[in-house]
């Protein structure tokens, strides 16, 4: 990026994701409405402290950027629903007996939406001309997405017919859906069973409900799901998926899914032990700048990924690091999904060597080259109390696929120096100190 004009280098990356934001559906161009939006871009009164993780967009944004299954290591959890279900000792696919109904949990990136895209295709009848086949998600956006997978792995049943249940698509009253599968969210579904009867809930073979857990974060999908879920059939297949697990999410899935059988990834241990963490002593933010350009004159660093707590620290680290001559992107919460996206992919790719960032990039982003995390500022919840989970979210971008990682955190006032000390505790953890005036000392923390 250009060292001399941060502001052409911001619009120049605005420019490369432009081709990524015409989402539109074939039947009509439908422009996000009321039922289904995500609203990515902060309002001008929201502080960065305020802001609340959007699921929503983060699980799209997982979405766009997943471009293979994740490597997991995590274990497979089978609950059966009782000791006489074929999962118990099953031993052939054909033993399953499927379809049964099913609860599934796995984080983004392993394969979720085509294990049930693949239930939904193998339950087709194409000579049918009705939809056999119900799929919810929580947004307009999310339903493309899903839609998108549906079209790529249909491609080769070419009488397939999909179609969008989402605000903005109109279909004459009076008319019958004759498409085989429709995905939609949940209030405009509902509108279609039941006000306007363009689908007859009682021939739906598979029901099913994705993005659980970002689906329950509204209070009216919850209801209008399990409304639509009580008018189909009762041999209807019902299968719940969701990213993550939690009490609320169990509860919800209760509700909709009867009798069902369970699978889940057991939670992975909370590991720190490939990633060497320090800490550096600073008075201000210009002695954490002058510690930060130390580090990259020390050693080499391919990529490296520096967390910050307000996007007005985001931006002016990002344009001082510019100045420097340093390759950067910048990520924050006012940008659009798809653009998020397109940053994530070009930081991926190479083509910047140090992303600035908010908590908006803490999850979920795998860039095999990042071999330094830089806690610009500490984590903190709203009470300003550390925040632990996403400590472990930030450092944890590196040191991953089996490599040794480096963790540096900046220390400015008594009070972060007591968040470090917390969250040391919390993790059980020695977090060193490094003196970033002594190049020899920071030589030997990269070897």
């Amino acid at each position: 990026m250009a060292t001399d004009s941060w502001a052409l280098a911001v619009d120049e990356q605005e420019a490369a994701v432009k081709s990524m934001s015409n989402l539109q559906i074939k039947e009509e161009k439908v422009k996000p409405d009321t039922n289904g939006v995500i609203k990515t871009s902060a309002t001008p009164e929201k502080t960065d402290e305020e802001e609340k993780e959007d699921r929503a967009a983060q699980s799209l944004l997982n979405k766009l950027i997943r471009s293979n299954l994740v490597d997991n290591t995590n274990q497979v959890e089978v609950l059966q629903r009782d000791p006489n279900s074929p999962l118990y000792s099953v031993k052939s696919f054909e033993e399953l007996r499927l379809p049964q109904n099913l609860i599934a949990q796995s984080q983004s990136g392993t394969g979720k939406t085509a294990a049930f895209v693949l239930a939904m295709l193998s339950r087709v009848e194409p000579a049918e001309r009705y939809p056999q086949c119900l799929c919810l998600s929580p947004t307009y956006e999310l339903a493309l997405q899903t839609g998108r997978v549906i079209e790529q792995m249909g491609r080769f049943h070419p009488e397939l017919k999909l179609a969008y249940a989402v605000r903005g698509n109109k279909v004459e009253r009076g008319q019958k859906i004759s498409e085989h599968i429709v995905i939609g969210t949940p209030g405009t579904v509902l509108d279609w069973c039941s006000k306007l009867k363009f689908i007859d809930p009682k021939k739906i073979k598979v029901f099913v409900l994705d993005e659980a857990d970002v689906m329950i974060a509204t209070q009216g999908h919850q209801d209008q799901s399990i409304r639509i879920q009580r008018m189909l059939p009762r041999n209807c297949q019902m299968l719940l998926f969701s990213a993550t697990f939690e009490d609320s999410v169990w509860k919800f899935a209760q509700k909709v899914v009867p009798d069902p059988n369970i699978i889940k990834l057991k939670r992975e241990e909370e590991t720190l032990d490939t990633i060497k963490q320090y800490y550096v002593l600073c008075n201000s933010r210009d002695e954490k700048f002058q510690a930060l350009c130390n580090i990259y004159g020390a050693i080499t660093i391919a990529q490296a990924m520096i967390f910050c707590h307000t996007r007005k620290t985001a931006s002016w680290l990002a344009a001082e690091l510019s100045k420097e001559g340093h390759q950067v992107a910048l990520l924050s919460g006012e940008m659009v999904v798809e653009q998020r996206a397109a940053v994530i992919e070009r930081f991926r790719e190479g083509k910047e060597k140090v992303l600035v960032t908010t908590n908006v990039c803490a999850r979920g982003i795998d860039v095999e080259q990042v071999s330094v995390v830089i806690n610009f500022d500490l984590p903190v919840d709203k009470d300003g109390n550390p925040d632990n989970e996403t400590y472990l979210h930030r450092i944890g971008r590196t040191g991953r696929f089996g490599k040794r990682g480096l963790a540096v955190n900046m220390v400015d006032s008594k009070h972060s120096m007591n968040i470090l000390n917390r969250i040391q505790e919390h993790f059980n953890k020695k977090i060193e100190r490094l003196d970033t005036d002594d190049l020899d000392e920071i030589e030997k923390i990269a070897n």
